[in-house]
């Protein structure tokens, strides 16, 4: 896919799990990567795990091919799952690469995404499956997640962190049974663990959609999709639509929750400084630093300079 002048940045979503080792080959495969981003001024960030690796990055369409090979090349990581979208402007400030105990903490122990995850479904099948009656659809996204997007009828947990979503299931387990339970989330990543963790208690027809989201706005088509809204995306873009183009949402720089159109007309929405869902929350004296933070993003704007900080 070649990209236009209007989209000169390339984005990578990637994961895999896989069995990578211990903290020591960790480290020994983190300093490359860092030095095989850096060098070519790729930006966005990457986990690496003993269960594999997950991240997104930016860079140009070249630079992202070339890192998609060289991590296929690294015992274990062949095969990618990679969503590809692009971006005006780079929608990163520094490339980091982590090492962590997960590449998506969910804090349970013993649980093998690799052989024990749930069906996959494509994007061009979904809609049968969670338009079927029997079928239960879940969200394992955050609420701050679903609050701009997600598919008709799914059913939101209301979780704040992935590390909530067992003990929600373990609390609805009995609604699951004698159904088809199909899961999604942004790039199929939590979907892994939380389709394999569901099928660990006992339920076997657990189905997940496969690329997540991102594949699903990528592949179908506007006029036969079930989504409504935008999809949030953890980067400057904030949200995506339909064929993966920018979306509307903005983020609150208070409190960091997205916010639709809707949301920027509410009276206690001030750039940078409050929105609907942090307004009572914050104090007069944490609104007068943000809107002092906000006024220096302001000022380094005007001078033509990046504030890091926004």
């Amino acid at each position: 896919m070649t990209l236009s002048n209007h989209d000169p940045v390339r984005v990578a979503a990637l994961y895999k799990f896989a069995r990578l080792g211990d903290f020591e080959v960790l480290r020994a495969l983190r300093t490359p990567i860092a030095a095989f981003c850096c060098g070519r001024g790729i930006k966005g960030t990457l986990l690496l795990a003993q269960e594999g690796i997950n991240g997104t990055v930016a860079g140009s369409e070249t630079d992202i091919a070339d890192l998609i090979d060289y991590l296929e090349a690294i015992e274990g990581l062949a095969d990618l799952e990679v969503k590809y979208s692009n971006a005006a402007e780079m929608p990163f400030h520094r490339m980091k690469v982590r090492l962590k105990r997960e590449i998506v903490t969910m804090g349970v122990e013993d649980l093998d995404p690799v052989t024990g995850a749930g069906t996959y479904v494509a994007p061009a099948d979904w809609n049968a499956l969670i338009s079927d009656a029997g079928t239960i659809v879940i969200d394992t996204r955050n609420a701050y997640e679903v609050s701009i997007g997600t598919f008709e009828g799914a059913i939101d947990p209301r979780t704040s962190s992935f590390r909530e979503f067992p003990a929600w299931v373990e609390k609805h387990r009995d609604q699951f049974d004698g159904r088809k339970v199909a899961m999604f989330c942004t790039g199929g990543i939590r979907c892994e663990k939380a389709t394999a963790y569901v099928k660990s208690l006992g339920l076997r027809d657990v189905f997940h959609l496969k690329g997540g989201i991102l594949r699903y706005l990528e592949e179908v088509p506007a006029e036969d999709s079930l989504w409504q809204g935008e999809c949030f995306v953890f980067d400057e873009r904030v949200s995506v639509s339909h064929g993966l183009t920018e979306g509307d949402a903005e983020l609150c720089r208070a409190c960091r929750h997205p916010l639709t159109p809707e949301d920027r007309l509410s009276p206690h929405y001030t750039t940078g400084v409050s929105c609907p869902h942090c307004y009572d929350a914050r104090s007069d004296e944490d609104r007068a630093r943000y809107a002092e933070r906000q006024r220096q993003v302001e000022l380094a704007q005007a001078q033509g300079r990046e504030h890091i900080g926004s």
